[in-house]
């Protein structure tokens, strides 16, 4: 076998291979074999037609073709093999000629991984916001600690901001009552946004056993996105009642003796939580700062095949889950669809533009994944799918999709590396140490790239699929 690539631009090639008819002998015996098993020719046992019967019963051509089929993925596979290429998605083959015990000659052109020259990265600087935790802030998380333990008790007046009511619900389109359009005892706390627009209007004022009227759109049920009359009638008014902030309280809502302590802790888990936003903040920085030094062509087709695995998930599995539909998703989002298409592409683009960076980054500094870092990865991606961590594997390795998060690991492990040779300094001037992030940088790199390729949507939805079921 001779071949020969061609570069038709920096992510696809033309490979042209020709092969000589000797190396066709295996793959000729293997169809005269498969059509001597499938087709019955009188005074000769099944198997055990000649082949010089085939070919005068059905032509050599049918002999050829499937000859030529069962042989071309070895072919083509060494033929990429030999020229060292990293391909992308299948090939486009096609046969240039055929001569019977003389030769075959095809070309096939694919997409392939763009060769990628990394600089030096050691020079990237960025700024993050500075970690500031004030009394305002640790006022409001003990004051929302405060609220999960309120109690509330039934009252002799109209229902105000912030009180607990009961009610009964009856939602009409055109004048009819909806099927799922009734609800009784619902409970409902004034000023939380919790149920339908323009309900806290409609029952602030009103005592047990009154009712008004309003029109609202439909958040979900059978008319979504539909303009309704709702009648909504009060049962019961009750006031929420807030314990007193004192150590009691600190001993009734926590492990801590006194409120100081309380308040201590608090402030401890609003920097730790803040410590963690501002490594993502730095993560994410550093990554777009390291592809803007590197020129990374990418691949139409691919990109083409991304775009769609985003709308294709977006549609049929974040908004099915939610009730929505694209229309109504990008009403809420103040989106029109030219501007949603410009987005998903934006994000396609820089998601292939992450991995193929940071693979060649996992290339140059060499960098492997352990049995315990991709344990511990694979628990975090079952935490995100709602599925237990056997469960998630289970679906993983199932769907062959193991090697997707090796690599997914591989290209946390990179960022991490520019991470740790960059310099971040936060909004006040001060240099901030993110050495120990390494796993954030992988939650970064993976968000970064999400589902960039199918196979990865391939395993969230396998993974739906085996918890649904």
């Amino acid at each position: 076998m001779k071949s020969a690539v061609e570069t038709l631009n920096p992510t696809r090639v033309r490979l042209t291979v020709e092969v000589p008819f000797e190396e066709l002998k295996d793959s000729l015996d293997a169809a005269y074999k498969k059509i001597n098993q499938q087709v019955t020719v009188k005074g000769f046992r099944k198997g055990k037609i000649p082949a010089r019967v085939i070919d005068q019963r059905f032509g050599r051509g049918a002999v050829l073709e499937e000859a030529v089929n069962e042989a071309l993925p070895k072919f083509y596979t060494d033929a990429v093999n030999e020229a060292e290429l990293n391909p992308l998605g299948q090939p486009e083959v096609d046969i240039k000629e055929l001569k019977d015990n003389e030769l075959l000659s095809f070309t096939a052109e694919v997409d392939i991984r763009p060769a990628l020259e990394i600089p030096d990265y050691s020079g990237i600087e960025v700024e993050v916001d500075a970690i500031e935790v004030t009394d305002e802030d640790v006022d409001k998380a003990v004051e929302e600690l405060r609220e999960r333990f309120s109690s509330t008790s039934p009252v002799e007046r109209a229902a105000e901001e912030g009180d607990v009511v009961t009610l009964d619900l009856e939602a009409k389109v055109d004048g009819e009552v909806l099927e799922d359009g009734v609800a009784k005892d619902v409970s409902y706390t004034i000023g939380s946004g919790e149920l339908l627009d323009g309900i806290d209007d409609a029952v602030k004022g009103k005592s047990a056993g009154e009712e008004a009227t309003f029109a609202s759109e439909l958040k979900g049920g059978s008319a979504a996105g539909k303009e309704a009359e709702v009648t909504v009638k009060v049962s019961q008014v009750a006031a929420r009642e807030l314990p007193e902030l004192d150590d009691e309280f600190a001993q009734l809502a926590s492990e801590f003796d006194t409120l100081e302590e309380l308040r201590a802790d608090s402030r401890k888990r609003l920097t730790d939580m803040k410590e963690y936003d501002q490594a993502t903040q730095a993560q994410e920085r550093v990554l777009d700062k390291l592809l803007e030094l590197v020129e990374v062509p990418v691949p139409e087709k691919l990109l083409e095949d991304e775009i769609n695995t985003r709308k294709h998930n977006l549609e049929h599995h974040q908004l099915g889950q939610m009730g929505l539909t694209l229309d109504k998703y990008l009403e809420l989002q103040e989106k029109t669809a030219e501007e949603f298409e410009t987005e998903t592409r934006e994000a396609a683009v820089k998601g292939i533009k992450t991995q193929f960076v940071l693979d060649e980054l996992v290339n140059k500094e060499k960098l492997n994944v352990n049995q315990e870092e991709l344990t511990e990865h694979l628990v975090r991606r079952a935490a995100g799918s709602g599925m237990s961590p056997d469960q998630f594997a289970q679906a993983v390795v199932e769907g062959g999709q193991v090697p997707m998060l090796v690599g997914e690991v591989a290209r946390g492990k990179a960022l991490a590396v520019v991470v740790e040779s960059a310099t971040v300094k936060d909004t006040n001037g001060e240099v901030v140490d993110l050495s120990d992030d390494e796993d954030e940088a992988e939650t970064a790199a993976a968000g970064s790239e999400e589902e960039t390729a199918p196979e990865a949507a391939d395993a969230e939805e396998k993974a739906e699929d085996s918890k649904e079921s």
